[in-house]
C-alpha cells in the first residue's frame, strides 16, 4: 500500500482514510447542506452525526425522501459479522438507525451474518459465530429498539426466509463481477462468493424501499445488490455511510475487535476502560506539559476528542470547549482522556444494565421462518 493510500474494503480497512477521495473512488454523494436541510424537514431536528459528518456519504437518499415526501414509507435494514464482541464502533450505525426508526416510523431488520463470518475466518466455528450473535443482538436491543417494529434476522437460523430471495438475487450475479468488486481469486470458498446475495435478502423483504446505515467498508456488497434490484423488479436500497471510529492506538484504520489493546467493547468494566484510555489512546498533546501549554494539542488526531466528536459528547457546544480548550493547552492530554473515561463508563454502565435486561426479550425480537 503506498504511504499516502489507504485500502477500503468489507473485510480490510487500513491507512489514513481521505473520505472525498473515497467517495469518488466508490461513486457515492457527499451528504449536502440542501440534503441535511431536506432531512430535518421530516425529523424536525438536526443528528449530531449529521451535523458532524459522521454520516458523510450516501446513495440515493434524495429519492428516498422525495418518495417519503409522496406518501410513499420505507424500512431500514443494517446488520453485524459477529465473530467477537460488540465493541463501540458497531453502536454508531445503530444508534443513528434508532434516531431514523424513531423520526420517521420505520420498521426495522437486523441482520446477524454469522455464516459469513464463519466463511471468512479460519479459526471461527458456526458454533462460535452463532453464540456471538445472540451476544451481539442484545447489545442491539440495549439502545433501546422494540420488539413490535424491529426483527433480528440470524442467517444460519432464518435460511428458509432467506434463500429464496437470496436465489433470485445470486442467479443475476456472475463470478467476475464479484471478483472485481472483492478481488476474490481461485482459492476463495465459495461461501463467500455467494454471500453477497445472502447480505441483498433482507434489502428486498418488505414490499417497499430500505434504507440502509451502515460503515462504509460494507458499500461494495450494496453496489452489487443496487445493481441487481432492477433485474428482479425491486427498488434500489439507499445507502447512507458513517465514517470509520479509529482504532485506540491512532487515527488510521478503524477499530477493530481482534485486537484487544486497540477496542473499547461494551462488555468492558470501568477499569478496563480507564486502563486501555490512559495507556494505548493516541494522543495530540505535546511531549511535555510545559510544551503543551506554549503550543497546545492537535484535537484532529487526538483520539479521545475524536471518541467524543463520533459518539460520546452530542453537545455541540461542550465539544468546542473542550476542542478550543485542548488546542490552545489549557486542557492537558490527561484531562481530556479523564473526560472521555467518564462519558464512557457511564454509557457503559446504563447500557451494560439494559444489555442483561435484553436477554429476556431476545425471543421477541427474532425473526420467526
Amino acid at each position: 500500500m503506498p504511504a499516502d493510500d489507504f485500502v477500503v474494503t468489507p473485510w480490510n480497512v487500513e491507512g489514513d482514510i481521505d473520505y472525498d477521495k473515497l467517495i469518488k473512488r466508490f461513486g457515492t454523494q457527499k451528504i449536502t447542506p440542501e440534503l441535511l436541510s431536506k432531512i430535518e424537514k421530516f425529523t424536525n431536528e438536526s443528528h449530531f452525526m449529521l451535523r458532524r459528518g459522521i454520516f458523510f456519504s450516501h446513495r440515493d437518499l434524495n429519492r428516498l425522501l422525495d418518495d417519503y415526501e409522496k406518501g410513499k414509507k420505507f424500512f431500514l435494514y443494517t446488520g453485524r459479522g459477529p465473530s467477537g464482541h460488540t465493541h463501540i464502533g458497531h453502536l454508531v450505525p445503530w444508534v443513528f438507525a434508532k434516531w431514523l426508526q424513531d423520526k420517521f416510523g420505520a420498521k426495522m431488520y437486523f441482520q446477524l451474518t454469522d455464516d459469513e463470518k464463519f466463511w471468512s475466518k479460519k479459526d471461527m466455528t458456526l458454533e462460535k459465530t452463532s453464540q456471538f450473535a445472540l451476544e451481539n443482538a442484545l447489545d442491539f436491543i440495549a439502545l433501546g429498539f422494540k420488539p413490535e417494529n424491529t426483527k433480528i434476522i440470524i442467517d444460519t437460523k432464518n435460511i428458509k426466509t432467506l434463500y429464496p430471495i437470496a436465489a433470485e438475487v445470486a442467479k443475476r450475479i456472475n463470478f467476475s463481477n464479484t471478483k472485481a468488486v472483492f478481488g476474490f481469486e481461485n482459492e476463495t470458498n465459495v461461501g463467500m462468493i455467494f454471500y453477497t446475495s445472502l447480505q441483498s435478502a433482507p434489502c428486498f423483504i418488505e414490499d417497499m424501499p430500505v434504507l440502509i446505515p451502515f460503515g462504509v467498508d460494507q458499500d461494495p456488497h450494496f453496489r452489487i445488490t443496487r445493481d441487481v434490484a432492477p433485474k428482479i423488479n425491486k427498488p434500489k436500497p439507499a445507502l447512507i455511510h458513517n465514517i470509520m471510529i479509529p482504532p485506540l492506538g491512532g487515527t488510521k484504520g478503524k477499530m477493530s475487535g481482534s485486537n484487544e489493546n486497540e477496542t473499547i467493547y461494551t462488555t468492558d468494566s470501568p477499569e478496563t476502560v480507564k486502563k486501555k484510555i490512559n495507556k494505548y489512546a493516541f494522543s495530540g498533546g505535546q511531549p511535555d506539559i510545559e510544551e503543551h501549554r506554549k503550543k497546545g494539542g492537535n484535537p484532529d488526531i487526538d483520539v479521545s476528542y475524536q471518541y467524543l466528536r463520533i459518539f460520546f459528547e452530542p453537545d455541540d457546544k461542550k465539544l468546542k470547549q473542550i476542542h478550543d480548550d485542548y488546542k490552545s493547552g489549557k486542557m492537558l492530554t490527561g484531562e481530556l482522556k479523564e473526560i472521555l473515561i467518564q462519558k464512557i463508563n457511564k454509557f457503559l454502565e446504563s447500557h451494560q444494565q439494559k444489555r442483561e435486561m435484553a436477554r429476556d426479550q431476545l425471543d421477541k425480537f427474532l425473526l420467526k421462518d
